[in-house]
C-alpha cells in the first residue's frame, strides 16, 4: 500500500511543476519554521482566469499551513511589461490603469487567499528609487547570452521581430523584488522560472540568503489552445455560476483531470478514480459535471453549483431558455442584424457577429437569423441568443 501523503508532501507536489531546491525547502518546512512566501502579479487584466488562479491557490496552501504570505503588485514592473509568455513586446501599462485593474483583481483574488492575513506590497516602493548606478550593478550579475537564449527571444529573432532593450530589464526588476523583501520562497507560473531564478541569484549575491522557487504548471484554455482572452477560451473566477458551469462543460475531454488537479480541492484519491474511469471508457460528461460543480462551488456556493447544473440540463438537454436571463443594453426597435448583436453586448465585433449569423448561431426568441444585413424588429422582453450559452433580454 502506498504511503499516505502528508500536508507537506501535498504542498510540494500537487499543482507543482518545479521546486528549487526541493530537498532543502522540504527540510525547512518540516523544521516547523514559518516562512516568508510571495507571489508577484502584474495586474494586466481586470479578470482572473482559472489559469491565473493556479499560483494563487498554491500561495493559499502555504497560507493555510501558517506561513507568512506576501501579495506583490507589480506597480513598477507592469510599466516595463513582462514578455515571458509573449511572442511580441508587451505594451507598458500606465500607473492609473494598474491601480484600476488591481481593485477588481484583489476582490477576485480574495476568493482564494485571505487578505486579512496577507501583506500587500507594491514594487514601485523600491524599484523607482533605484539609481542608474544600481541598475548597472544589477545588470552585472547576468550576461547577454543568459537573456537571449530564452526560447521566446530566439523565436522572435528567427522571425525578424523586434526585441526591446527594456525587456532585458524585467528579470532584473522582478529579481530585485526578492532582495527588497528578503523572502524564503517565491511562487509563480512556470513561464516565470527564469525571472524567479534571477531573484534567487540576486538575493544570494546581495544578502547571502537562499530563496526557494516553486513553479506551477500552465493550463490550456477550454479548447486546448493557449489560454487567452483573445481566444475566448477562459473560465474567469468572476463569471456568473451558469456561465462558469456551461463553459467547463465545453472543456476538451483530455483536460478534465488536469483541471481537477490544478483548479479544485477534489481529493487526489477521487481524481485517481475519475482518471481510471475515463481510461475505462466512462462518459466524460459525468467527470466534467463533477469538475464544473466543484469550480462553481469554490467561487460561488454549493447552492449556486447545483442550480447551475439544473439550469444547464434544462437549457442544453431539454432545449429550454434559462430562467434568469439578464437584460441587455438595447431597447425595442428596428436594427440591422449584426448591429443588434453587437449593441446587445453579446459579441464584441461586427466581423464576429457576421460570422456567427452566417453559421446560424444567432437566434431571436429561438428563431435563427441567417442574413446579417437583414433589418430586425425587436420588442421589450424578446431574447437574443448567441450559441448555446449566451442570452440577453431586450429592455
Amino acid at each position: 500500500m502506498p504511503k499516505k501523503q502528508d500536508e507537506i508532501d501535498i504542498l510540494l507536489t500537487r499543482g507543482v511543476q518545479d521546486v528549487v531546491v526541493k530537498s532543502e525547502l522540504e527540510k525547512l518546512l518540516r523544521s516547523g519554521k514559518k516562512l516568508s512566501v510571495y507571489l508577484g502579479v502584474d495586474p494586466t487584466s481586470k479578470r482572473i482566469s482559472l489559469g491565473n488562479a493556479v499560483p494563487l491557490r498554491k500561495l493559499r496552501d502555504f497560507q493555510r499551513l501558517g506561513h507568512k504570505v506576501i501579495f506583490l503588485v507589480g506597480s513598477f514592473t507592469a510599466r516595463i511589461g513582462d514578455t515571458s509568455d509573449k511572442e511580441t513586446m508587451r505594451k507598458p501599462m500606465a500607473p492609473d490603469e494598474i491601480e484600476e485593474n488591481f481593485k477588481t483583481y484583489k476582490k477576485q483574488a480574495g476568493k482564494i487567499i485571505d487578505f486579512s492575513k496577507a501583506k500587500i506590497v507594491y514594487n514601485e516602493k523600491w524599484l523607482k528609487k533605484l539609481s542608474m548606478s544600481d541598475v548597472v550593478e544589477l545588470a552585472q550579475q547576468f550576461t547577454v547570452q543568459q537573456m537571449i537564449e530564452r526560447d521566446m527571444y530566439q523565436k522572435r529573432l528567427s522571425e525578424g521581430k523586434p526585441i526591446g532593450l527594456h525587456e532585458f530589464l524585467y528579470p532584473l526588476m522582478q529579481g530585485y523584488d526578492s532582495v527588497a523583501l528578503e523572502v524564503d520562497v517565491e511562487i509563480g507560473g512556470n513561464d516565470q522560472l527564469f525571472n524567479m531564478l534571477a531573484g534567487r541569484t540576486l538575493l544570494k549575491s546581495y544578502k547571502d540568503k537562499d530563496k526557494h522557487v516553486v513553479t506551477t504548471p500552465l493550463i490550456e484554455g477550454l479548447d486546448g489552445r493557449k489560454m487567452s482572452k483573445s481566444y475566448n477560451n477562459t473560465v474567469d473566477v468572476a463569471d456568473e455560476p451558469a456561465d462558469m458551469f456551461g463553459k467547463i462543460m465545453s472543456l476538451h475531454d483530455d483536460l478534465i483531470v488536469k483541471y481537477l488537479e490544478l483548479c479544485t480541492d477534489v481529493p487526489t484519491g477521487e481524481i485517481a478514480e475519475i482518471t481510471e474511469g475515463l481510461k475505462n471508457g466512462e462518459n466524460p460528461r459525468d467527470a466534467k459535471a463533477r469538475l464544473a460543480r466543484e469550480v462553481v462551488a469554490l467561487y460561488h456556493s454549493d447552492k449556486d453549483a447545483h442550480h447551475a447544473e439544473d439550469q444547464f440540463g434544462s437549457v442544453f438537454q431539454d432545449g429550454n431558455m434559462p430562467d434568469d436571463i439578464e437584460e441587455g443594453k438595447v431597447g425595442g426597435g428596428t436594427y440591422r442584424a449584426d448591429d443588434l448583436v453587437v449593441d446587445s453586448g453579446l459579441i464584441g465585433s461586427k466581423s464576429e457577429a457576421k460570422r456567427l449569423i452566417e453559421q446560424g448561431a444567432v437566434k431571436i426568441n429561438g428563431e435563427a437569423i441567417l442574413e446579417w444585413g437583414n433589418e430586425i424588429t425587436v420588442s421589450s422582453g424578446d431574447v437574443i441568443q448567441v450559441g448555446k450559452r449566451k442570452f440577453v433580454k431586450i429592455k
